[in-house]
């Protein structure tokens, strides 16, 4: 296919104090516990507005990224996280920038007119032509992520560092923006990203889709879906736009299941607090496609047609996770801990399985007792059973420790209401409940959640 546009990634500064400040480099990496080059310092980005012409045949883009950051440092270069693909050129500022690649950082270093106005405090925008074929990557814990190739196109999956397979940028979950994407396929194909579609336009042998997230989203959240798929547009009667993209192979298996997506998200906003976002919906390849499903914001992706329990599960993300972003990797089980957590309450509130028993399963299973939830020994396991189980566990004994349901799910809600599109940590958590409860719960934070083996059951 033709492939119309030139790749490329712009910064630019709009507004702030004078110059004269000697700048120095931001950080090649954010220090993060398991991935301690992920992320970049010296700035926090606001937008990514990426344009990409895709070719599934041959796996290749050719893309713009314009990246709109705000500096938190004086700067005289800063970096972006970048996996293979080949820069074409970089601007800041409509001006020429110098560009450096070393493994996956890709550093630029304007001209000294430019540096001069990299201040504190300044937006500015970046521009990075880039092209090429996107890697797969491979996880520690062995799992595949970034540009994966489907039955009948490619899917982007970034969960944890994969984005930087597809596009330039601060690849930490503590740096969220909003975004635009507009991509352009081959006519017959479709694109489904996040957000809300704002336009999908076709000429000639092509059709170009341009989708908007408004509300602040972590990197390893963003997603490209390119084949064949079966859509749905529709709107629940809270006003959330429904957008679901579903492989003709898997969309008989899928209809029901997804049909409930309405349901489950006032359920969850019942027990969460309000959906944090105005859209929502699902994407659904082909069994192997991947080999897991992800919350990507807005619309999960799931390989192949998802069971009840896991669209509970992902839904639920959307507050923890996605809205309530990690403040680091290590605080991976905030997010898996609740979403394990939502679907023990599902199953009690639709099925009749008291939660309890769901505890009791988890507390005889020995995979949850590996390793303490909030202290995974390497990034392989960040994904493992204990930062999922037992995460669900310590929620539970936080829900025994208030002895009030009414005042335990008004805790949740508090919680997912303080830090809406936000980042939090685990030492956030800890202290957000002690101070809403009035209760020093030390003995619970050092049993359940960094707790080495698995305590004596509890008397009845």
């Amino acid at each position: 296919m033709p492939l119309a546009l030139a790749a490329a990634a712009v910064v630019s500064l709009t507004a702030g104090c004078t110059g004269g400040v000697e700048g120095t480099p931001g950080s090649a990496g954010l220090r993060d516990p398991y991935f301690p080059k992920a992320g970049n310092g010296g700035y926090d980005v606001t937008h990514y507005d990426l344009t990409m012409d895709v070719d599934p045949a041959s796996q290749r883009i050719r893309s713009t990224a314009v990246i709109t950051a705000r500096a938190t440092q004086d700067l005289s270069a800063f970096n972006l996280d970048l996996a293979g693909l080949t820069v074409g050129s970089a601007q800041v500022e409509g001006r020429p920038a110098a560009v450096n690649r070393a493994g996956r950082e890709l550093t630029l270093r304007p001209d000294a007119e430019v540096e001069s106005h990299l201040n504190k405090g300044r937006t500015f925008r970046t521009v990075v032509h880039y092209s090429g074929s996107p890697l797969t990557l491979t996880d520690p814990d062995g799992s595949k992520e970034g540009w994966l190739r489907t039955a009948d196109g490619s899917v982007a999956l970034g969960e944890p560092v994969g984005s930087m397979a597809w596009f330039p940028g601060n690849n930490h979950p503590s740096d969220k923006a909003s975004y635009d994407l507009t991509v352009t396929v081959p006519r017959g194909l479709t694109a489904v990203s996040n957000g809300e579609l704002m336009s999908r336009k076709v000429s000639g042998a092509t059709a170009t889709y341009h989708w908007h997230t408004a509300e602040p989203m972590a990197s390893y959240l963003a997603t490209l879906a390119i084949g064949r798929f079966d859509t749905k547009a529709s709107t629940t009667p809270d006003g959330i736009k429904v957008f679901t993209a579903v492989d003709p192979a898997a969309a008989a298996a899928s209809a029901r299941t997804l049909a409930r997506i309405p349901e489950i998200v006032r359920w969850e906003a019942e027990r969460f607090g309000p959906y944090p976002f105005s859209a929502t919906g699902a994407i659904v390849d082909r069994p192997h496609d991947s080999g897991y499903a992800v919350e990507t914001q807005n619309r999960p992706y799931f390989p192949g047609p998802p069971t009840v329990g896991l669209l509970v599960h992902e839904m639920s993300h959307q507050w923890f996770g996605d809205s309530v972003t990690p403040a680091s990797w290590r605080d991976m089980w905030l997010n898996e801990g609740f979403a394990t957590y939502a679907e023990w309450l599902w199953e009690a509130d639709k099925e009749g399985v008291p939660v309890q028993r769901n505890f009791d399963a988890a507390f005889a299973s020995d995979d949850n007792w590996a390793f303490p939830p909030a202290d995974p020994p390497t990034a392989a396991d960040i994904s493992q059973a204990p930062v999922y189980g037992r995460g669900a566990m310590v929620i539970h004994k936080i829900r025994q420790a208030v002895d009030d349901d009414r005042r335990f799910f008004a805790l949740v809600e508090g919680w997912t209401k303080a830090h809406r599109y936000g980042t939090a940590s685990t030492a956030d958590f800890t202290a957000y409940v002690e101070k809403t409860t009035g209760q020093n719960l030390t003995r619970l934070w050092n049993t359940w959640l960094y707790g080495h083996g698995r305590p004596a059951p509890e008397k009845s």
